[in-house]
């Protein structure tokens, strides 16, 4: 595990629902569309009406949770690029609304470049986990990227957030 990924840096929380307008799109690990996504939302992000925040959410929608026990590079999930909105009363054509749903996350501070994530995600499905008092939930999954996201930087900082229920 890479020093600079500091496990330690964790927290457990409770979210209410969080409403989000965004983009989407089906892909697999081995069929990745994210670069393609992020370059279609990106550039319209500045019309969407009633944001809450400067925050990027990097939403992915598994279908069941065995898509990490059985874990294949060629299985389909949804991802989704978005924003946090007060309501949904304005969306612009070719965008879509989406609910994240009021529950338990737990949290993991993530520094580096996303492209080398992969044993950080490892760490967390193959060691958290089974040491942990909690299961992993079929809600959405994100990553929240606030001011210190700097693609792939280095130094660029983000929060994974992982659905989980005791």
């Amino acid at each position: 595990m890479n020093p600079d990924h500091n496990t330690q840096e964790l927290r457990i929380e409770s979210v209410n629902d969080i409403l989000l307008i965004g983009m989407k799109r089906r892909m697999s690990l081995t069929q990745n569309r994210t670069f393609e996504l992020w370059r279609h939302f990106s550039p319209l992000i500045g019309k969407i009406q009633n944001r809450l925040n400067s925050n990027l959410y990097s939403v992915e929608i598994f279908d069941d949770t065995t898509f990490f026990k059985a874990f294949s590079p060629n299985v389909e999930f949804e991802k989704w690029a978005a924003v946090e909105v007060k309501d949904f009363n304005f969306i612009l054509e070719g965008m879509s609304q989406l609910v994240i749903p009021k529950g338990l996350y737990v949290v993991f501070k993530y520094k580096g470049k996303p492209s080398e994530a992969q044993e950080f995600f490892q760490y967390i499905y193959s060691s958290w986990f089974p040491g942990s008092n909690y299961k992993l939930d079929t809600r959405p999954h994100f990553a929240l990227m606030g001011e210190k996201y700097k693609g792939e930087d280095p130094d660029s900082e983000e929060e994974f957030w992982i659905p989980i229920k005791k």
